[in-house]
């Protein structure tokens, strides 16, 4: 993964904020991704993304925006979306997608570990697909966590490790420590993300598991599909 970065001041609610600034490219990978995302929305990933922002309001914050396909079904609720995507054909395809969106949506440069936002900003965060790829997912929820505000609402979808002891689960730490993350642009697919998000201190108020295409064996089947809240002072007493 090219994944240089440079210091930059961002404006915010919070004032100027120095954040570091991404510059990745996956130009094959982002080639793919682009036909791909399509075929999955049709094939019923588009149902799972109206989901998962259903019922959403106030500033949100997506991170890892891809080419912009979750767009489409932000709610009316929501009085702003900043869409965070590092990899630079796939941000320029979602600034294309920006002005079509039913709600104001804003594309930047940023990673998920540096988040140009400042502490508190946002009501809900978005992440589809995105903490399998990330380097460290604990240091991208330790982000999460810090620009949504106490109470903010975390909505995740993503692909995870199959059942322990599982030869799928096998294969999917086989293929992670070779060949896949290289041609996926850094995905893993045999991490264990809820108990990730448990660990940052998000309380998990929803949670579905299943796979997706249903009958599906492929290493990136098994997905997870929910939210969580960052706790009040009131939910940690």
């Amino acid at each position: 993964m090219q994944d240089n970065r440079s210091r930059t001041a961002q404006g915010g609610s919070a004032g100027a904020l120095e954040v570091d600034v991404a510059v990745v490219s996956h130009p094959v990978f982002a080639r793919v991704y682009e036909r791909l995302s399509v075929a999955m929305d049709r094939a019923g990933l588009a149902g799972f993304r109206r989901d998962l922002v259903a019922g959403l309001s106030g500033r949100v914050i997506e991170i890892g925006a891809g080419n912009g396909r979750m767009f489409a079904h932000y709610p009316p609720g929501v009085t702003e979306v900043v869409a965070v995507e590092p990899e630079r054909r796939l941000r320029a395809a979602a600034e294309r997608a920006a002005p079509d969106a039913p709600v104001p949506v804003t594309v930047v440069d940023g990673l998920a570990d540096a988040l140009p936002a400042g502490d508190g900003e946002y009501d809900a965060a978005v992440v589809a697909l995105v903490l399998c790829t990330v380097p460290d997912q604990a240091s991208a929820l330790a982000e999460v966590s810090r620009v949504l505000r106490p109470g903010g609402q975390l909505r995740f979808f993503e692909h995870v490790a199959a059942e322990q002891h599982s030869g799928l689960r096998r294969a999917q730490r086989l293929l992670d420590a070779t060949l896949w993350p290289k041609l996926f642009a850094g995905c893993h697919t045999s991490r264990d993300t809820v108990a990730a998000i448990s660990a940052e201190g998000f309380v998990i108020e929803k949670l579905r598991r299943f796979r997706f295409p249903a009958a599906s064996n492929s290493p990136s089947a098994p997905c997870v599909h929910g939210s969580a809240i960052r706790p009040t002072a009131a939910h940690q007493l």
